[in-house]
This record gives structure tokens, sequence and C-alpha cells, in this order.
């Protein structure tokens, strides 16, 4: 018997949820089949019966938990809770139990030594609300969103309207010094090279392309955000920019609770995503799931002009529309085993399965002047995408005398992702192009973490990490001929290889409850290899790094506070960066990668500052780095041009490229590359602001302005560039008459350029409202964003062989309808539930 089916058999919560709810429960309980008694040595041979009722109004409470615990085996053996009515039934050994009896924001009932030998009804017990614990809730709730600590800023996003509904990747939009751009891309104080892990961990979540995977997990599987700008000894060095780590939703009550969330909306997007847990005795069972369907048209248009050798300019207007449809399910469930009360193991499994057709037509227009059209090229080019990823993951905590601090993990992941993208690329009514990319990825992760305590405000910490992945990309391009024959020559087959492992210490320690200090030191070695198979080459690349970490805190007062932060990081090549077959967007852009290419080191400087006045809070930063041998992108002509009547290409020293040219329109193939160029300081400064004006009125906004100057010559061309950019955001939340909450936030990403490109600023704006039923729990939200169908990228590049003016939109304004309900869950978590150390730091100073 399954548990979650046994309770829907028993209608413990049958009168309470939908039909469609129980069938998502019935679902998800297939992760669960596992008997409900969890010690079958007991003979559960008495019944315990009785009611909970709220004290002052005296309604039944449905959902209470009651315990059994034991004094002899020091652990709770079993437990239950209460139906619609209030009641309760629960069969259980002969013994001595203290018997406790607890709901959400009530005072917590305790029987103590209840000597149980036959049947017994305890009759109705009285729960009265904890006052206390409630203004607790409200200060959680409504206090700063973010948490200073030494290494990170943690932000509660739970109470962010304008994403129910909606993405991590939306989620993640609306956290400070976070910004997303129209691709999907996630920069952190306007850097790319950011680190994303989930629980600490890398994920299966996220996969093979973030960006997508991202945008496919709903954004009520995250409980918070952990900004880490300074990542201290225990975490990767990869990431320049920082780390961002997501923390999923879950619970530690006993018996049963969760929370399931249903969203409609335009464009045509639909999702059901939920997160229960059941904590019986010494098992807690948590599942997170979702699944959503959604269409995102977009649309770019660029339009260029090419200077030619003989002086001459071709001039060329590309209009691009494209319709996705992606779906996509994602699961994460697992059990955790409290093995007593200083041991605890979870064994966990995580789904994801995403599907996505790109039906994009491209119209390209040819003029040899500014206004005479010589050809119009018509280009389909429907790609369907699959991903699949199933991770497996062991972590094992062990805390030491019953302190929480002094503590042994281990923790076992293995991972496989695997994706595919195939389009068939019609131009003109004929087929000329069949692409095809497959990647499969297997890595496995090793980790291990000693801490120990020194005194009452020291710690040491000791560790290991190893890091093993391969890659496996599979690239076919087949071109079609106007004589029927087949070109494969673009068709490559790539195995990367990358082992990284790690050793790191730290320390740490607070100074008369002023003063704290954490050191580290990370020592990485890594392994590449590129087997280019197609083309029999091979590179292979070896390289050893020492990684000191720094950070200080001083508590100036209770409402003061300043902290002093120093990493040393690396960004290590993708794949794709190194892989020297070239990829196609188009007949005349192509992506080609560097084998040759470093990692970029760069150090790293932060001091910020927190002050509380009154009811407005700052949080301020000033932050510098510098980098070595930055990865740039480079577009540069090549020798290669491409004859769109024929679907052909065809090099400049080909000796049949002037009869060519003098029958055609010849358009060049531009490659862009990768190469490590020189140097790069990067200066900021930024600030969040939280102001609560009313109880019902609450402002925050954040800051961000930054400086980049780059040096560095590549094949004797000046790219050095500098550049100044900063983006704001401001959240305004107001409840309206009727306990309706208003949220309205704006965005603003400045302008910005490099050695090539000039972005213009770009602006958004999005609104909602929420509105609680059912007491609270349940809620219903009205979403709309990009009010003004404003977020499109508008860039220009600029070389001595063309010019371009592009502007690109990846998705348009859209509404979301969501209805959330609730049941034995907090609306307002309470922060204090988390699991474990969730790959942070134990030794954490609070500003």
């Amino acid at each position: 018997m399954v548990i979650f089916a046994s309770l829907i058999r028993k209608n413990v919560i049958m009168s309470k949820i939908s039909n469609s709810f129980i069938i998502f429960f019935s679902f998800m309980s297939l992760a669960f089949a596992l008997p409900v008694n969890t010690n079958p040595t007991l003979d559960k041979n008495i019944t315990i019966t009785g009611k909970v009722i709220d004290k002052e109004t005296k309604d039944p409470l449905e959902y209470a938990t009651v315990a059994f615990f034991s004094k002899k085996e020091n652990k709770i053996i079993d437990g239950g809770i209460t139906d619609i009515n209030g009641n309760f039934n629960i069969k259980i050994a002969q013994g001595v139990y203290d018997i406790t009896i607890e709901y959400i924001s009530y005072r917590k009932i305790t029987l103590p030594n209840k000597k149980l030998n036959s049947d017994l009804n305890l009759g109705t017990i009285s729960l009265e609300i904890d006052y206390a614990a409630l203004g607790e809730v409200e200060i959680i709730a409504e206090r700063t969103t973010v948490e200073i600590k030494l290494d990170k800023k943690i932000y509660n996003v739970g109470k962010d309207l304008t994403v129910r509904g909606g993405t991590v990747s939306d989620v993640l939009d609306n956290v400070p010094s976070v910004s997303v751009d129209v691709e999907g891309n996630v920069a952190l104080r306007g850097q790319d090279n950011v680190k994303i892990l989930i629980n600490g961990k890398p994920s299966g979540l996220v996969g093979l392309n973030s960006a997508a995977a991202l945008r496919q997990l709903p954004a009520e599987a995250i409980e918070r955000v952990e900004v880490i700008t300074s990542p201290s000894a225990r975490y990767d060095a990869e990431g320049t920019a920082g780390i961002l780590n997501i923390i999923l939703r879950r619970s530690k009550l006993q018996g049963l609770n969760g929370a399931i969330t249903a969203n409609v909306g335009s464009p045509l997007s639909a999702g059901l995503s939920g997160n229960i847990n059941y904590r019986t005795g010494d098992f807690n069972f948590f599942n997170t799931t979702g699944y959503n369907y959604r269409e995102s048209p977009g649309n770019s248009k660029t339009e260029t002009e090419q200077f030619n050798d003989n002086g001459s300019i071709t001039y060329s207007d590309e209009k691009r529309e494209f319709e996705r449809k992606s779906k996509g399910l994602s699961t994460n469930f697992g059990v955790e085993w409290y093995i007593n009360d200083t041991a605890s193991l979870i064994t966990s499994v995580v789904y994801r399965d995403s599907d996505e057709n790109n039906d994009a037509t491209n119209v390209t227009k040819l003029f040899n002047t500014d206004t005479n059209i010589t050809k119009i090229i018509n280009r389909l080019d429907p790609e369907d995408e699959i991903d699949k990823n199933i991770q497996y993951a062991v972590n094992f905590d062990k805390q030491f005398n019953g302190n929480i601090d002094h503590r042994f993990t281990f923790d076992f992941q293995y991972e496989n992702s695997q994706e595919e993208e195939k389009s068939l690329i019609v131009q003109n009514d004929e087929d000329v192009e069949r692409v095809q990319t497959i990647e499969e990825q297997n890595s496995i992760l090793l980790q291990s973490d000693y801490v120990l305590p020194i005194g009452e405000n020291s710690q040491f910490e000791l560790g290991y990490r190893g890091n093993f992945s391969e890659l496996n990309t599979d690239y076919t391009l087949l071109e079609f001929n106007d004589d029927g024959s087949i070109d494969d020559d673009g068709s490559n087959n790539l195995i990367y290889r990358e082992y990284v492992n790690a050793v790191y210490s730290q320390f740490g320690s607070k100074i008369k409850d002023k003063f704290s200090f954490l050191f580290g030191l990370r020592m990485e070695a890594s392994r590449i290899s590129v087997n280019q198979l197609t083309s029999n080459d091979f590179e292979r690349k070896n390289y050893n790094g020492f990684f000191p970490t720094l950070n200080l805190g001083y508590e100036i007062s209770e409402k003061q506070s300043i902290t002093l932060g120093y990493n040393r990081r690396l960004s290590r090549p993708r794949s794709r960066y190194i892989n020297p077959f070239p990829s196609r967007s188009s007949p005349i852009n192509l992506f080609q990668g560097n084998p040759d290419l470093n990692p970029s080191y760069s150090n790293s400087f932060d001091l910020g500052y927190l002050n509380q006045i009154g009811k407005l809070t700052l949080n301020s930063s000033i932050y510098y780095q510098h980098a070595t041998d930055v990865f740039s992108f480079i577009a540069l002509g090549t020798d290669n041009y491409y004859i769109f009547d024929t679907s052909q290409t065809v090099n400049i020293n080909d000796s049949n490229f002037d009869d060519l040219s003098d029958q055609y329109t010849l358009v060049q193939v531009i490659k862009r590359s990768p190469v490590n160029l020189a140097t790069n300081d990067r200066f900021g400064f930024e600030f969040t602001v939280t102001h609560k004006p009313t109880q019902n009125w609450n402002i925050n906004g954040n800051f961000n302005l930054f400086h980049s100057t780059t040096k560095g010559f590549y094949e004797g061309t000046d790219f050095g560039a500098e550049n100044i950019s900063w983006f704001v955001r401001l959240n305004n939340k107001y409840t309206l008459p009727s306990k309706i909450d208003w949220q309205t936030r704006v965005f603003y990403m400045g302008p910005s350029e490099d050695a090539q490109n000039k972005n213009k600023g770009m602006f958004s704006a999005s609104m909602a409202f929420s509105k609680d039923l059912f007491k609270e729990a349940a809620s219903i939200s009205l979403s709309v964003s990009d009010i003004f169908n404003s977020e499109k990228r508008r860039s220009e590049a600029t070389t001595a062989e063309f010019y371009s003016n592009s502007e690109f939109q990846r998705r348009q304004r859209n509404f979301n309808l969501t209805f959330t309900y609730r049941f034995n869950q907090q609306k307002k978590r309470d922060s204090g539930e988390r699991n474990g150390n969730n790959g942070g730091d134990n030794f954490d100073f609070e500003g």
C-alpha cells in the first residue's frame, strides 16, 4: 500500500481538495512506494483517538500533527494528522510516550510519560494561537528581504507576485544584482560568467543548456536565492562573476503538507506544479513536480552594410520571426532518513524532460543601393529540440556530540544529460540543409567536508571535491546541391573531457561578537582534453591553481555592519568555445571554437555596508575585479562568400570566383570566434534600498553602476574598449482595500559597448494583483509582464568590413493567471526551515 494512496482512501484529504488535486498527488506518490510502517518489528496493537480544535473559535484544526516520542529509543516512533473534522485515529505499539500535538502558528501541547497499554481516547484537545510566533512570522515575511552573511546575500523570493506562475528565470530576473537578458542568459552585476547551483551543487535541473532549463522550472519550486559575490574556499573556483545558489522548497514538519499551483496565460501558456512533504517517524518524503506548456512568439531584424574591396557596398536586410512551443516536466523526489538525532541520509532523484519546437522564418533582402532590391531569399528553419536529464544523489550528514557546527558530510552525485537538436532548412521552397546536433554528457560529483568548532566562536574546515565529466557532441551538417549531390564536410564529432580535483581548507572566528573573519585556500588540479574525431585533432591541457579567499565582517552596531571580501577565481573555456569545427546559425554567419583558448583568471574585492535606519534599510557594495586572458568574441570577415542563388559557398581564391561574382550577388561569410584578449578591469558600485512607509506599503530598489576597461590586440587590431553601463530595478507593493496586493516592477538596463558592439538601453515594466482566499489557504493572482512590449535588445556592430544594426525580441508581452492552494503549510514560510547547509558555510556573520 502506498502512503498517499492509503491517505486518500482514508478520506484524510478527500473533502478538502478537488479530484484533480488527488490525481496529481497519486501521480507523485509513485515515487514514494514505501510501507507506512517504517519499523516492521513493532506490533501496532492499540488505537489512540482524539480531536484537535481551536481554543477560541472551537473550529476543528485539519492537518494538525500528533507525534509519539519514545524516550527509551530517543526518537519519534509514529504519528499522524487530523482529518477535516479535527479527528485523529492512530495505531501504535504499547509503550511509554511523550505525545505532542502541534499546528502551525499554535502553541504546541505535550502530554508527557503517557503509558499506553490499551485503546485510549484523548478527548478534545484545544490549541491556542501563539501570538509571539505569529509576530515572528510577520517579521520574517515583511522584513528586509536580504540577509547579509560573510560570503553571500540571501533573498527570500516567496512574496514576489510578478513571478507567480512563471519560471526560475523570471525569479532570478527580480533578484538584486542579477539580470537576465532577452535570450535567457543570466548575469551577475552585468557579468555573464556565473556559476548556477541547486541546493549548493551542480544539478540536472539545470542541465546542458542552463538558459533553456531555467525557463522550464516553475518559480514556485524556489524558497530562496543566495547571491554569492565573494565565494569562500568551499565553493568551486569556476565562475569569475560569482555564484547563484538556488534553494528549493522542502519542509520538515511532521505529517503531510504541501501546495499546488496552476496557471494559464496569453500568449498561450499553462502549467501545473506542486510541492509535497510527508514525514512519519524517522522518514521524510519530499517531492517537487512541475509541468508547463508555453508558446513564445518573437522576432528579430538585422540591417547590414558590407564594404566590398572594389569600394561598392552590398546592403542586406534580414527579418526573422519565430514561434517557440515548449513543454517540460521536471521532478525532484527523495527520502530523508533520520538515522538518529545526529545523523541523516538523503537519497534523491531529479528528472527533467523538455521538448521545444522553434519554427523560424527568415526573409533576407539584398540591395545594390540602399533602395534597389536585387534578391529576396525566404528561409524556413524549423528546429526541434529534446532535452532529458536524470540525476541520482546521496547525501550523508553526521553531527558530533549534538553540535550542529561539528559535522561531517559526504555527497555523491551522478548525472546524465542528453540534448538533441535537428532541423531541415528550406530556402525558396527547396531543401538546402539538414542540421542535427546530439549531445550527451555524463558527470560525477564527489564531495566531503569536515567542520570542527574550536572554542565558542571559531571553526576549522577541511574538504575535498571532485568533478568528472565527459561531453560527446555529434554534429551533422548535410548540404543539398543543385546537381542533387550532398556535402557533409561540415559534420564532426567532438569528445570533451574535464576532470577537476580540489582540496580546500578554511578557518573562521568571531571576536568579541563584533569582528568576524573567514580565511580559506583552495587548490584545483584541472585536466582538459579535446578529441576531435572527425579531423583526428587532439588537444590536452593540464593546469593547477591556488585560490585564496578572505572574508571579513565588523558589526558597528545592531543595525550597522561592514564586510570585506577577496577571492581569486577562474573561468574555463566551454567545450563549444574550444571546438574548432564551425557551426552556422545562417549561411552568412558562423561560429568557430578556438582550441588554443586558455582559462581566464580573476582577482576580486568587495566592500559592503549595511545600515538600517528606522523603516529604511540600505545595503550597498563597492567592488573591483582584475581579470587576465579574458574571453572576447571577435567577428571577422572570411575569404568565403555565400551565393544565395545556388546555396553554395565559394572562396575568394578559387579560380572561378570572378566569374561567379559577375553572375551572382555574393555575400561575405562572417566568422565569430572566442580569443584570450589580454586584460579586463571592472569597477562598480551597487546599492539596494528597502523602505516600508506603512504596514500596507513596501518599496525596494536596486541600482548597479559599473565601469569596464578591456585592453588587447588581435592580429594587429586594437580591440580595447572602455564601457560604462548601469541598470536599475524598482519594486513597489501596496495592499489595496479588501486585502488585494498590488505589485509593480520596472527595470532599465543602460546602454553598453565593447570593441565592436554598441547596445542601446532597454526598459521593461510588469504588474500583478493577488488576493488570498479560504482563510489564506489559497491565493489567486493576475500578472502582466513587459506591459509596454519594450523588452528588446538593440545593438550596432562596426568593423572595417561591415556595419550592422540589429534588434531582437525573444518574447512578447504576456498575461498570466495563477491559483495556489496550500494545506498544512504556512503562506509565509519560516526561513529557518532549511536543508542542512545547502553547500554554504556553517560559519556565518549576519549583518
